[in-house]
């Protein structure tokens, strides 16, 4: 994972942002501070930050607006009914999407216009909603595939054999992963996406149609990847137990923009909430 001292490096640059205070601390005189460098450079404890982001499909407005950020190391859900935009949101961050108007900033820098990969460099990764590993190769091929970008020889192999161990598919190393059932081909991409060493993650319902204990081990994966690797994540789910063993921060969607956040208690407690989402009086 990127040390603060390299992932901050851009911070004072890159979108020509107006000259900030120059008495500010930490800022030396006539430096200009950008947007993306105030609202997530190394003053902040802000990974990621969206201003005013639009995504419009048509005459359809996905997203509307969104001020949405997370913190270093912070384990954010989004929940919210089908169509409320959770999973354009987060294309839009990994850059799948493009978004119609505004911005996303990422540790210091306006990463709006990067493509997917440069995103992936600079620490930003995500499981999609539908697993997609590589079914006609081996569990070992699979979780070789990320890792084999920056690491060779005995440390790639190393690196991998943990990715495998991590992943509860020791002993599975030869198998093709399209005959792995939904949960370990869950865990294997998991795996595959956390192998990058991102310092954001982004998982799009990651325990959908997976048994109680399946869903128990995905829970532990993400804690201790967040615990022990420091890796934040924004976590899409509609299971709320879930949901509130992993979560230290909610946020709900609803028509494409922030209905509400805080603890799930105080989510689950909200009548609106309920009403729209949680199966309350409509």
């Amino acid at each position: 994972m990127s040390s603060d001292a390299d992932r901050r490096e851009a911070s004072g640059s890159g979108d020509g942002g107006p000259a900030s205070d120059t008495a500010d601390e930490g800022l030396q005189p006539n430096v200009r501070e950008t947007p993306a460098g105030r609202a997530t450079g190394p003053r902040t404890d802000t990974l990621l930050q969206t201003d005013d982001l639009v995504k419009r499909f048509g005459g359809f407005t996905a997203t509307d607006s969104i001020d949405f950020s997370v913190d270093e190391g912070e384990l954010r859900c989004l929940i919210g009914p089908n169509g409320a935009g959770k999973s354009t949101l987060l294309n839009l961050v990994v850059g799948t999407l493009s978004p119609s108007e505004g911005s996303i900033y990422y540790d210091g820098q306006d990463v709006t216009d990067l493509e997917p990969n440069e995103r992936v460099r600079n620490g930003i990764s995500m499981k999609f909603q539908v697993p997609s590993v590589y079914g006609d190769l081996s569990v070992r091929e699979n979780a070789r595939l990320p890792i084999q970008q920056f690491a060779d020889g005995e440390e790639r192999r190393r690196r991998v054999d943990e990715a495998i161990a991590d992943a509860g598919l020791a002993g599975y190393e030869d198998v093709e992963a399209s005959t792995l059932s939904h949960g370990q081909q869950q865990q294997l991409e998991i795996g595959m996406a956390a192998s990058l060493e991102p310092d954001l993650l982004l998982l799009d319902e990651p325990v959908a149609g997976l048994s109680v204990d399946e869903r128990a081990e995905i829970a532990d994966r993400i804690q201790r990847l967040n615990r022990e690797e420091g890796i934040a994540f924004v976590v899409i789910e509609h299971d709320t137990d879930f949901v509130g063993e992993i979560a230290d921060k909610v946020t709900v969607l609803h028509q494409g923009d922030i209905f509400r956040e805080g603890p799930i208690e105080e989510i689950e407690a909200d009548p609106e909430v309920r009403r729209i989402y949680l199966g309350g009086e409509q």
